[in-house]
């Protein structure tokens, strides 16, 4: 299937249950809590090469100049526009594995040479810089990673980062990081890897950290050269974005610090529910986390498969199957649905593991 993407398929018409953990972004954010009046949209604007206030609030979220801030319909097709924009077919690539699969189904989708480096469960799924080093040629172009990873939900240090970025530079290649998931650190986030050098492109979204998904706002971030080439792909893809979902993205992007506490208030106590259950669990193995959306812990007996179709047809709840991420032992647990909810559902899922032992 190497123009589809299995994961994006299986996400649009098998993740939807009735106590669905398979989400990895906070469960949506109410228009009626955005501060706007339907007096003050306008369904047309002026938003060529993206709406001018957003792109300034872009900027100064995250200390670039306006001209290396690149709009795109979320995080997806900031990684499309971003990869298609520095590759040509043939041109080496390097990506993470574990890996969400659009992150492999694009490259593929562009010709490019795929090779690994591996993120390992028994290391706690960081990144090794010298597996990194030891895989590079004088023919990669680009590095491709997730900051947090996905699906593990662990977080890169920028000083390992920047040392990547060194490594890429001696062969003359970029590094792509996708940070989205980095947004629910929130106030605690660490400066984005832009800053790092020029070898970065740092793609990014409001979708999973703030439960803004439908206004498909998301961005790339590049050197303003870089930038311009992608705008101009961007005329072949997607053109132009609607003008009210960039206006509406503004007023979520002004008021970031209220639905950012809306967004932990779902998330911390998520955790705690995630963390007893696990603890209590000795046929799951997970490597825990202090922020992020999701877990991805290994069965230590049993068939995922199994579990997954146990646990969707007689309890009425989903996970992501681990084969999704090139790890079938593994599956993916979302802790971003109400409480009530994350809470029924790990029970169901504890449930369900139960049933695979008698």
């Amino acid at each position: 299937m190497k123009k589809a993407s299995p994961y994006m398929n299986w996400a649009k018409t098998q993740q939807q249950a009735t106590y669905n953990l398979a989400l990895s972004g906070v469960i949506g954010y109410p228009l009626a809590e955005l501060p706007v009046t339907i007096e003050e949209l306008e369904i047309n604007g002026a938003n060529a090469d993206g709406y001018a206030p957003l792109l300034q609030a872009l900027a100064t979220k995250f200390k670039v100049a306006p001209e290396c801030v690149v709009h795109s319909a979320g995080t997806s097709m900031a990684n499309h526009l971003a990869m298609a924009t520095m590759l040509e077919p043939g041109d080496e690539v390097l990506v993470e594995y574990p890996a969400y699969d659009p992150l492999l189904a694009v490259p593929r989708y562009l010709g490019a040479q795929i090779k690994r480096f591996a993120r390992r469960f028994e290391d706690g799924f960081r990144l090794d810089v010298q597996e990194i080093a030891r895989q590079l040629t004088p023919q990669t172009r680009l590095i491709v990673l997730t900051n947090f990873h996905n699906p593990s939900g662990v977080l890169t240090d920028n000083d390992t980062l920047k040392h990547i970025g060194e490594l890429a530079h001696e062969v003359g290649a970029r590094v792509l990081v996708d940070e989205v998931y980095l947004e629910v650190m929130f106030e605690k986030a660490p400066p984005s890897s832009i800053h790092l050098g020029k070898e970065f492109v740092v793609t990014s979204s409001l979708t999973k950290a703030y439960g803004l998904s439908g206004l498909r706002c998301g961005w790339v971030l590049a050197d303003a050269e870089l930038a311009t080439r992608m705008r101009r792909l961007n005329d072949l893809y997607g053109a132009v974005s609607p003008f009210a979902a960039d206006y509406l993205s503004l007023v979520a992007l002004q008021n970031l610090e209220k639905i950012s506490a809306r967004a932990k208030s779902i998330l911390e106590p998520n955790r705690v529910l995630l963390n007893e259950f696990l603890d209590g669990r000795k046929d799951l193995q997970a490597v825990r986390t202090e922020f992020g959306t999701t877990s991805f812990p290994r069965l230590l007996n049993g068939s995922v498969e199994a579990l997954c179709t146990v646990l969707r047809d007689k309890y009425e709840t989903s996970v992501v199957p681990g084969k999704f991420f090139e790890m079938p032992q593994h599956f993916r647990i979302g802790i971003c649905c109400a409480t009530a909810i994350i809470k029924e559902g790990l029970a169901r899922l504890g449930a369900a593991l139960d049933d695979l032992l008698t």
